[in-house]
């Protein structure tokens, strides 16, 4: 048989394991290559090559281009493509997913799709933000509710802090200037947010339109686990660079936000967070959520693929 030209993909075994990869490389002003089964990135510095098979995710940003045969490997690799603003703080599109199996997305849709799962989800959300109380027989109404003056709470501190005057959360998204510097701030933070919880819902092969909190929207399940962040990110920043009186809120916000998310490692910290939210009972399971396994559905339990099945007995 006459071999397939090029060079040959990369076997499952070659793999590095999702534990032991690198999270991320982000790139910018640089075009990305294929070196036999290492990425190439070439920019005025050099040349640098990166083994493909221990990357979990490519950040592609400004100023970046790929070629086909890069593409290709990471897809064999099982790494993802993410294209985003300024260090990570905007996302764009990605490539394949980093997930080789199914489980997180149909655990997702699993629990949204029963009113009981999914109140129990948006409960272990809203505790993530109320460590020190019981949330457990709280009403989706109670629970917005308490979330509401926490947020409310946070703004006047911040506020009392930096010395800025707050009214409320005032914002018009087709009218950006529109807005007093604190609320314009406070969009910008929002916005990179956003784009980092994006970026980490579609490398894990969860599906961004299903939410539990929020819902009706493309992006509904970013929105549900960016909220457990603001408060922690969005919010202080915004109000620190409102009281700087800087002359360009929207890029000085992404660039703080970007240093804090770095800093942080919120990457990881969000990778956890999902894995705990759509499988609490399998605390191992972010080890696994890497394997390659193709299965053939059936009503007493899934089978092997691969398999000819055609010497079974046919009930009709």
């Amino acid at each position: 048989m006459k071999e397939i030209p090029g060079v040959r993909p990369v076997r499952i075994g070659e793999l590095v394991r999702a534990q032991d990869r690198l999270s991320f490389i982000y790139l910018e002003r640089a075009v990305v290559h294929r070196d036999a089964n290492a990425i190439t990135a070439t920019d005025e510095r050099g040349v640098v090559h990166i083994p493909a098979a221990t990357l979990g995710a490519l950040i592609l940003g400004p100023g970046t281009r790929i070629t086909h045969h890069a593409m290709m490997l990471l897809a064999e690799s099982g790494s993802t493509t993410v294209w985003v603003g300024e260090r990570g703080v905007r996302y764009y599109a990605h490539g394949r997913s980093l997930a080789r199996t199914s489980r997180l997305l149909e655990a997702q849709a699993l629990a949204v799709s029963n009113q009981t799962t999914r109140l129990k989800v948006a409960r272990a959300m809203y505790a993530m933000r109320f460590p020190d109380d019981d949330t457990s027989g709280l009403t989706m109404q109670q629970l917005r509710g308490r979330e509401g003056a926490r947020v409310r709470r946070i703004y006047r501190e911040h506020a009392e802090r930096t010395g800025i005057e707050w009214t409320r959360r005032d914002y018009n998204p087709n009218d950006f200037s529109g807005s007093d510097p604190v609320n314009q701030a406070l969009s910008a933070a929002t916005t990179c947010l956003y784009g980092l919880v994006h970026a980490v819902v579609v490398a894990l092969g969860c599906t961004p339109g299903l939410g539990f909190v929020h819902t009706g929207h493309e992006r509904s399940f970013v929105f549900d686990l960016a909220d457990l962040y603001k408060a922690e990110y969005a919010i202080p920043i915004a109000f620190d660079i409102a009281a700087d009186d800087v002359d360009d809120i929207p890029s000085a916000t992404r660039r703080a936000v970007r240093d804090a998310i770095h800093a942080g490692g919120l990457l990881g910290r969000c990778s956890k967070d999902i894995h705990t939210l759509l499988l609490p009972d399998e605390p191992d399971a972010a080890d696994t959520w890497d394997a390659d396994i193709v299965e053939l559905w059936d009503r007493s339990g899934n089978v092997t693929a691969g398999i000819s099945y055609d010497d079974e007995e046919v009930p009709w």
